[in-house]
């Protein structure tokens, strides 16, 4: 019984260890964040984070997995606050692609799917979604007239496509990350959108050792597959990362969210989206 007991101890000492760590190898901050409110339909409000550096190149809006509420706020210092899914692959990320000359947006769920279950089961695929990011697009381009990218994680995938397919906003490119490609209740997989009318690079990006069974690998292959009059595809894969902090392979901090690996997968994007 105390062998057992100082596991579970041992265990959960250990992964505190690789959370600071974690925190501590990721880098600083280099451009202030802020946090934008937009009015986009009635009643209903749009959050996002912003990262604007001095001369953006262009612009890209990030779509975490999940539910999808990041409820975002500002403490009483006018810090800003990440109530859930801080560690999710792009969220993290987002100073990484900032770094780049790429001015960012992190979009939340709006105001009126802030509940438990926040963009799941159908919203990510609704033109109430389309709405609200197209007056994300408006604000970035109003603040600089430059290219606009989409890119998603995860269940994230789902909202990039989904709007890459059905806004009538200009947009330049597709980034699409451990992807959603299997069967599943709370959504609907990129494979069983009409992705053929899709007209724009798209960049699709797996871990090989992506244990989760709603993104699998061979996944990314399928969506390039069926992205038949996309100008340009590629499917980019990458291997392998820290060890997995969450039990669960779907969860950030695992494989599936190139845990470790940031940097390079990061780089590798930018350098896509460039050329």
């Amino acid at each position: 019984m105390y062998l057992k007991a100082f596991s579970i101890y041992m265990k959960h000492i250990t992964i505190i260890l690789l959370t600071i760590i974690f925190h501590l190898v990721m880098p600083e901050f280099t451009n202030a964040e802020e946090l934008i409110e937009l009015q986009t339909r009635p009643g209903v409000t749009q959050k996002f984070i912003l990262i604007k550096p001095d001369k953006p190149i262009l612009s890209v809006i990030l779509f975490a997995g999940g539910h999808g509420s990041l409820d975002l706020s500002s403490d009483d210092a006018g810090k800003l606050v990440i109530g859930w899914g801080k560690n999710n692959f792009l969220v993290r990320s987002r100073d990484l692609l900032a770094s780049h000359g790429f001015m960012v947006a992190v979009v939340d769920a709006p105001s009126d799917h802030k509940e438990e279950d926040g963009m799941l089961y159908g919203f990510r695929s609704s033109q109430e979604h389309v709405t609200d990011i197209e007056h994300v697009i408006d604000y970035l381009k109003k603040q600089a007239n430059i290219p606009v990218w989409l890119i998603g994680t995860s269940r994230g995938t789902e909202s990039a496509a989904h709007i890459a397919i059905h806004t009538e906003k200009k947009i330049n490119g597709l980034v699409l990350t451990s992807s959603m490609a299997e069967e599943n209740d709370k959504g609907t997989p990129v494979t069983n959108m009409a992705i053929d009318q899709i007209t724009i690079p798209t960049l699709v990006v797996a871990n090989e050792d992506d244990d989760c069974w709603l993104t699998p690998p061979s996944g990314a292959k399928e969506i390039a597959r069926l992205l038949i009059n996309s100008p340009k595809v590629e499917v980019i894969y990458f291997s392998g990362g820290d060890e997995p902090i969450s039990k669960n392979p779907c969860r950030a901090l695992t494989y599936h969210g190139f845990l470790g690996i940031e940097e390079q997968v990061v780089s590798a994007i930018a350098k896509w989206i460039k050329k």
